[in-house]
């Protein structure tokens, strides 16, 4: 698991939270099912099985079970580095911040510490 360092300056907490999340790549119309790292107001991490080019504009769908719906954003990625073959950690920044739209996640992350 990945620790975070006091020294970050992030303005939002990042809170690990690991679900199924849905992607599109806009600039390939390719769709990719991946699943999350962690989550902030401002951002998301994901394990993809392809590099995601920094700059890439994405649409994304997170399921919400409790609720039965889908929480929709979009954000670009801020950074993808190569952890083994067939295997990437992506840094998605969103596009704008949704405190409310991301509560579910964070109280569930939170639950789950």
């Amino acid at each position: 698991m990945e620790t975070y360092s006091s020294s970050d300056k992030r303005l939002f907490q990042r809170v690990p939270l690991r679900i199924s999340l849905r992607f599109l790549n806009t600039s390939t119309n390719k769709w990719n099912l991946v699943q999350t790292e962690d989550i902030s107001a401002r951002g998301i991490g994901m394990l993809t099985q392809r590099e995601v080019d920094p700059e890439t504009p994405l649409e994304m769908w997170l399921p919400i079970p409790e609720r039965g719906e889908t929480y929709y954003t979009r954000g670009k990625v801020a950074w993808s580095r190569r952890l083994e073959p067939d295997r990437y950690r992506v840094g998605v920044e969103l596009n704008r911040v949704d405190l409310m739209g991301l509560a579910p996640f964070m109280r569930k992350a939170e639950a789950a510490v």
